[in-house]
């Protein structure tokens, strides 16, 4: 199998000069190039992400060759192309034109698919398009290349978000999704509970969320919680907060800890909130537990 190129790769098959780049800005499952380039007769080799074209300055007729076939366009400011990956291509262009290249990683679009769809999405591809005037798209990646322009706070949070949304746009219009059939009912494997259980145990002391945990499994939150709830009868949230009151009970009657150190020892946000749901549980106070208990 052909080796799929990454994002700064592409200058060895497609020569052109660099505008803006986040390259150095640790953005995840995402980047951002922007090129002026002469007109040229290119590969556009099999890319590893998707990469989506926004032209940004001049204008040219375009001339693209996928799976055998020709396509004809113009191409100028407001257009965009969206280029599947893993997927070589013809390009050719007479007229120099300055463009702006949005990558997203197959990896981040099939974990919006699988949420999307609730179901495990073993493969996404979406539609080769040599033109397409969609205002969805091209705000999307002014927004992106803005971030990377001017690289404000949260950056990197914040085009993880913006890419997001832009997965579920591009999902909605342009992709061919394969699925993996999960039975609804089906629950977590014995490995698996075993592995959540470990997992659970090793970072009680931590913020604990749904994403977390459905990761340390491979699946996405909305499969995680619907399995977990099948195979321990309560959602993973309830489940975490026994795990929590179960190991503050045994430090209570087995150490002097102090019970702001306990409550923090395990997850607790603080010594109220372990009272509280501790009274709840179990009828009565920690420290009240603690006496009866020695």
């Amino acid at each position: 199998m052909t080796e799929l190129v990454p994002p700064e790769q592409l200058p060895d098959w497609v020569p052109g000069r660099i505008l803006l780049a986040s390259d150095k800005l640790g953005w995840r499952h995402v980047a951002l190039r922007a090129y002026h380039y002469h007109g040229q007769d290119v590969i556009v080799p099999a890319m590893r992400d998707f990469m989506l074209v926004g032209y940004q300055a001049g204008d040219t007729p375009m001339q693209r060759r996928f799976e055998g076939r020709w396509s004809r366009d113009r191409l100028g400011p407001g257009a965009a192309s969206l280029l599947t990956r893993a997927q070589k291509a013809h390009w050719t262009w007479t007229e120099p034109i300055d463009v702006t290249h949005v990558y997203l990683s197959g990896a981040l679009v099939a974990s919006v698919a699988s949420e999307v769809m609730d179901c495990h999405v073993s493969d996404v591809q979406l539609a080769d398009v040599l033109r397409t005037d969609d205002p969805v798209m091209t705000a999307a990646m002014h927004a992106i290349s803005e971030e990377a322009r001017h690289q404000a706070m949260g950056g990197a949070l914040y085009v993880e978000s913006v890419a997001r949304a832009l997965s579920v746009h591009l999902l909605r219009r342009y992709a061919s999704i394969r699925t993996r059939p999960v039975s609804p009912s089906s629950g977590l494997a014995p490995g698996q509970m075993r592995r959540i259980e470990d997992f659970i145990a090793s970072n009680l002391g931590q913020s604990l969320d749904l994403s977390q945990m459905a990761a340390e499994l491979g699946l996405t939150p909305c499969l995680f919680a619907r399995q977990f709830r099948h195979s321990f009868g309560k959602p993973p949230y309830a489940h975490v907060i026994d795990r929590r009151l179960a190991c503050a009970r045994h430090m209570l009657a087995t150490t002097t800890l102090p019970i702001k150190e306990i409550a923090a020892s395990c997850g607790f946000t603080d010594q109220a909130h372990l009272t509280r749901l501790f009274a709840r549980s179990c009828g009565t106070t920690p420290a009240a537990f603690r006496r009866s208990a020695q």
